[in-house]
């Protein structure tokens, strides 16, 4: 079998755009095209939903998509044996937290495409459910997980560093302008803005206040770090954070950080995919992140494990 063909079929597979797997290919959108008819004649099955809005896995298709990875993935380990010595090079994906994308990613990729310009680092956001199926189908290469541990024997994961974790509010709100602590009564009490479910250090809060004898506490759920930080900065409630997201609101004095019940610092897990092959471009792309988080321990930043 061509891997021409296994290449086109698994990028169409990540981008579900026929024009947007074209241009990353660097061929014609026909080509694309031809490639898929291609394939799905030799394999005898249709391998696509052709929608309107782009090309969705059929279920023949979603079956071959890891076997095509695990085969572009021994046909990348040859030509790294017969590799001339030259820097490393191709896509990297990786897949993080908004607040990681936000806040401590991108100088670390500046600074990687500074130094190694033949690697494509590409970013994307993701909850650690959604990270970890990328890793799986072969979308993703490397994701950054704010837990403490994975709970999939098929990802390899490290701890590189912790996050410090801030309780904040708008200045004017009620609890801010206390000169005690903030009980967990009192807490419960007002609106507190959570991540979603998944989330490990929003969930830990959530048990926490629901742990609180009386009514049921007042949380709402955002899929958007910056949704939360927004309300909170309109003075609509409370919201536990990572530091390294909301700096930049503290020094500008839209937030102001609580003296509260405490929350442990968050796990930076740097994970991959435990039975593929880690290419060259990644292992620099992974060394570099490390690096990153490490340095981003001043200032109250990521602590180091």
């Amino acid at each position: 079998m061509d891997t021409r063909l296994l290449r086109t079929f698994a990028t169409l597979a990540r981008t579900a755009n026929f024009t947007t797997a074209a241009e990353e290919l660097h061929l014609a959108q026909s080509t694309v095209t031809v490639h898929i008819r291609d394939l799905e004649k030799e394999l005898g099955t249709r391998l696509f939903d052709r929608l309107p809005r782009g090309a969705r896995l059929t279920s023949h298709g979603q079956r071959l998509l890891a076997r095509a990875q695990d085969v572009l993935d021994a046909e990348a380990r040859l030509r790294a044996v017969v590799g001339d010595g030259s820097p490393p090079s191709g896509r990297v994906v990786i897949a993080a937290g908004e607040t990681l994308c936000s806040s401590l990613l991108p100088r670390v990729v500046a600074e990687l495409r500074a130094d190694e310009p033949g690697i494509d680092v590409q970013i994307h956001a993701a909850g650690t459910a959604e990270a970890v199926e990328g890793l799986r189908a072969g979308r993703v290469d490397v994701a950054l997980l704010l837990e403490e541990e994975v709970d999939a024997t098929d990802v390899a994961a490290q701890a590189v560093a912790r996050l410090r974790l801030v309780l904040v509010a708008a200045p004017g709100h009620p609890l801010a302008v206390l000169d005690r602590p903030v009980t967990p009564a009192e807490l419960a009490a007002t609106d507190v803005f959570l991540l979603e479910e998944g989330c490990s250090y929003s969930d830990a809060l959530a048990r926490e206040l629901s742990a609180v004898p009386g009514p049921r506490p007042r949380t709402t759920r955002f899929g958007s770090a910056e949704a939360a930080r927004t309300c909170v900065a309109a003075g609509l409630g409370l919201a536990l954070l990572p530091w390294v997201g909301v700096d930049r609101a503290l020094a500008a004095g839209r937030l102001t950080v609580l003296d509260g019940p405490g929350a442990p610092d968050v796990a930076v897990l740097v994970a991959r995919h435990r039975a593929r092959w880690t290419s060259p471009a990644a292992h620099a792309v992974t060394d570099a992140l490390e690096r990153g988080l490490r340095r981003g321990a001043a200032g109250g930043g990521p602590a180091l494990t």
